[in-house]
């Protein structure tokens, strides 16, 4: 082989290298930069990143891209279309609306259960002891929005306690009703009990014997309209299997 030839080589090699990497890029083949959308109830957050932190690890090229809100406007998101391949909602009756229009892509499954406990800045500063409690004049009592599925528990409760609340606000998300405890506009908040646990020392969680019969279940599912069907399915999988449920349980999460 000449010297010229010689000389060429190291070219032609990296020409082929970038040709090829070039067309990987454009086949579109196997999982390389698939991004995975989950829509989830507010009070998964912390265990639904934890999870997809898990998923990530296990699927190369994979990013799980989620979005965490009120049961009732995600469904409300996803029946005017919004693109996403998994839905976890905080209660049946959103899951309900969702299969209603058949936006699933097979049978929902129950993964985890929560219950309700009130939640007040650290220490109790205003000596709530029980739920009636919440019914004192004066008191800033924080709560969600009937339609969101920590709201309907709120609603149950009333009617279990024979109390009625008169909240200075109705939050479309019990994470938002966590904020204003821990941020000082409340003096009590009706959140779960995964709330309280996750929220530490940042708050003081004041237990009520009504929460143990008002109980919501948590249900996911694939999504129908899902351009990454098997690795919605692997997620729902991996919520439901050993993995998933253990962080769920470390959370404070019950089984359904």
């Amino acid at each position: 082989m000449t010297a010229r030839r010689l000389a060429l080589l190291p070219a032609i090699v990296l020409l082929v290298v970038a040709v090829a990497a070039c067309g990987d890029d454009d086949s579109g083949d196997g999982e390389a930069d698939v991004t995975l959308t989950v829509y989830a109830a507010a009070s998964l957050t912390t265990t639904f990143e934890k999870i997809g932190a898990e998923f990530e690890a296990e699927h190369d090229g994979v990013q799980v891209e989620f979005s965490f809100g009120g049961s009732s406007d995600l469904v409300s998101q996803l029946q005017e279309g919004a693109p996403a391949d998994v839905f976890a909602s905080a209660d049946t009756a959103n899951m309900d609306k969702l299969t209603a229009e058949d936006l699933q892509a097979g049978e929902p499954q129950d993964f985890a259960s929560n219950t309700l406990e009130i939640a007040t800045p650290p220490g109790n500063p205003a000596g709530i002891a029980s739920f009636a409690d919440l019914a004192q004049d004066g008191l800033n009592v924080v709560v969600c929005a009937p339609e969101v599925p920590c709201g309907a528990a709120a609603v149950k409760a009333e009617d279990a306690a024979g109390v009625t609340l008169a909240p200075v606000s109705e939050e479309q998300s019990v994470t938002d009703v966590l904020a204003k405890v821990t941020s000082g506009e409340a003096d009590a908040g009706l959140v779960y009990v995964t709330d309280v646990t996750g929220a530490g020392d940042a708050v003081t969680g004041v237990p009520f014997p009504e929460s143990s019969d008002i109980v919501n279940t948590y249900p996911i599912v694939a999504l129908e309209d899902s351009d990454h069907a098997d690795l919605a399915e692997a997620f729902v999988d991996l919520v439901l299997g050993d993995t998933g449920q253990d962080i769920l349980e470390e959370a404070g999460f019950a089984q359904p």
